[in-house]
């Protein structure tokens, strides 16, 4: 009888992703759904020959020089890995795998609707209609920011940056981009490119954040930067929380150098930044860029196809 390696499942994927995991697997789920502490990973490595950890899991360097030598592969259920320390699982012999493609369309489709909700007042107005406080109507009602024929500036023309722009152009907006390095005429789709960031946030009328977080771009929207976008910019982040210096952000709602933001992610989560709830301007949602039944499933099933293969004795697609 073939022995199946164990793995953990420190959050609740979907419903698919766990049958599918007990196919092949002798599955440890944790029922209670609740993030996997540095004492329950250290703890699980003994326990456990692979990991699906999401965002909430952190492996530190501390955390990875405690962990058992019997965990070998984390199958990370996510795109980004900045909750990991590569090098450190490196050192140690741990494989380490993301799941890129499958979420891309899902959270521009998010990113969409955060610009959409940010320009066009949606806290306010939801709120006005939900508490019976719409009485009356003008010609200055409720007057908002256009996005056909504005620029749009996108920061990481990575995939979900390529996504977001196409989605965009349908909406008739003009696609400005920074990156690392320029992309192919085929991705680029008649986008114009900025050589630095600073050069693209002056053309911004709105500007969406599609980066990695890294040292590198830790708080790269900061005063400075701000205060170089056009007057009325919409700041969009669907990204990470690291990315957004967020008292300068706050600073740039207060005195209108920014007409709005619309975010998905924050500096402190699970909770966000409480200073922000006083801004109807500044339209939230709790990191749900990747929630739709399909992208999850996608990213449960990637996960799992990167486990198979390392279990097959392969190399697994996502290697990182």
């Amino acid at each position: 009888m073939t022995v199946k390696p164990v793995l953990w499942l420190p959050r609740k994927v979907s419903d698919a992703t766990i049958a599918r995991a007990h196919e092949n697997y002798e599955v440890i789920l944790n029922e209670a759904d609740t993030p996997g502490t540095a004492d329950e990973i250290i703890a699980m490595s003994a326990q456990t020959d692979a990991m699906m950890p999401c965002h909430s899991e952190h492996f530190s360097a501390h955390v990875v020089g405690q962990l058992d030598g019997r965990l070998k592969i984390l199958a990370n259920h996510s795109v980004g890995v900045d909750h990991c320390d590569l090098d450190a699982l490196r050192g140690r012999g741990i494989v380490v795998t993301n799941t890129p493609d499958v979420l891309s369309d899902a959270t521009a489709e998010l990113a969409m609707l955060l610009m959409l909700g940010a320009a066009r007042h949606a806290v306010a107005a939801d709120r006005l209609v939900r508490t019976g406080g719409w009485d009356s109507w003008s010609p200055a009602f409720m007057v908002g920011k256009q996005l056909t024929g504005a620029r749009l500036g996108i920061v990481g023309m990575g995939r979900v940056g390529c996504a977001f722009a196409a989605k965009a152009r349908g909406f008739g907006m003009d696609v400005h981009y920074y990156n690392r390095k320029r992309v192919s005429p085929e991705k680029e789709q008649g986008a114009t490119y900025h050589e630095t960031v600073e050069s693209l946030l002056a053309q911004a009328d709105f500007l969406s954040l599609h980066c990695p977080a890294t040292p590198e771009t830790q708080n790269l929207m900061n005063t400075e930067r701000f205060c170089l976008l056009p007057d009325g910019a919409v700041l969009v982040n669907t990204a990470r929380g690291a990315l957004v210096d967020e008292d300068a952000l706050l600073d740039a709602i207060t005195s209108g150098k920014l007409a709005a933001a619309g975010l998905d992610c924050f500096k402190v989560e699970p909770g966000g930044n409480a200073a922000f709830a006083a801004h109807d301007n500044i339209f939230m949602l709790p990191h749900i860029g990747s929630a739709t039944t399909r992208t999850r499933d996608a990213m449960g099933f990637r996960a799992l196809d990167n486990l198979d293969a390392f279990f097959a004795g392969g190399n697994p697609k996502d290697a990182l």
